[in-house]
């Protein structure tokens, strides 16, 4: 397992994601995920499974300090005291004390930033959250998140795959050196097909997606979290410790990227993304 060091914070640089997992297929696939050696997991409140995470996590033996688990605030309670509350909800759907990594999902250009911020600070505060972060910001928030509550924050979780140039973005997160946890990774399956990466994944003996996941934890400060429906296919992302992509391979990949390759966009609560 590989490891990211976020201000001082060791996080799994793999994850399983549970997007559209709910009810008895996300407790099975979670359950899967840890037993096949994934210690990272993440869900959101919008999700409608932390019940069913919580239950697996739980259900599987392992001891909580081993485990790595990060879920994410709605964007719509955002407000001081409704964030909070929020919070209290999703540890006890979790059936969990303490978090260990709160996000904010998305931006909400309709509730100050710095209230909200506030609130999640004193999330961390209370002992609820041990560390905090953000999702789908931008160089721009992310700056404001910086001058606001200083050296806080450890991930900014964003859309990233070899489709999808992240390069402002990336830049920020080192020279800060926090993370930048990768969703989508696999470009929801349009890189299965891509000349260029099946090429690289015949060199390797390994496939698209495996070449997808080991050139992003090749990156300085990235984390990823593929998710799947399929024990087959979580096992085959989790098998991407032996080996490693050369150099001129990695710039390959790195040259398919475009600022338009994004896939998820929310309107009303999208940010301006960077221009690259």
């Amino acid at each position: 397992m590989l490891y990211v060091t976020s201000r001082s914070i060791e996080v799994p640089a793999l994850g399983f994601g549970t997007y559209q997992l709910k009810g008895a297929i996300a407790r099975e696939m979670v359950r899967a995920a840890l037993d096949i050696g994934f210690r990272h997991i993440d869900t959101a409140q919008l999700y409608d499974n932390e019940k069913d995470v919580g239950l697996a996590l739980r259900a599987s033996g392992i001891e909580r300090h081993e485990l790595f688990l990060t879920t994410k605030v709605w964007s719509d309670r955002f407000a001081w005291g409704d964030l909070q509350r929020s919070v209290e909800e999703s540890l006890d759907r979790l059936g969990l004390e303490s978090i260990d990594l709160l996000l904010l999902h998305w931006p909400n250009p309709h509730i100050p930033l710095e209230e909200t911020l506030r609130a999640l600070a004193e999330v961390q505060e209370n002992g609820w959250a041990r560390q905090i972060g953000v999702s789908n910001f931008n160089t721009a928030l992310l700056e404001q998140v910086e001058s606001l509550i200083p050296e806080r924050i450890i991930s900014n979780q964003v859309e990233y795959h070899p489709l999808l140039k992240q390069r402002s973005v990336l830049d920020w997160v080192q020279e800060h050196q926090i993370m930048m946890t990768a969703y989508s990774p696999l470009a929801q399956g349009k890189i299965i097909h891509h000349p260029v990466i099946k090429q690289i994944a015949a060199r390797h003996g390994k496939n698209p997606g495996q070449i997808a996941l080991r050139w992003l934890l090749q990156q300085a400060q990235v984390t990823a979290i593929p998710r799947s429906s399929s024990i087959e296919h979580a096992r085959d992302n989790f098998n991407i410790f032996d080996f490693q992509i050369d150099a001129d391979e990695m710039e390959k990949i790195s040259s398919l990227g475009s600022p338009n390759g994004r896939l998820l966009n929310l309107p009303g609560y999208a940010p301006q993304w960077d221009a690259e």
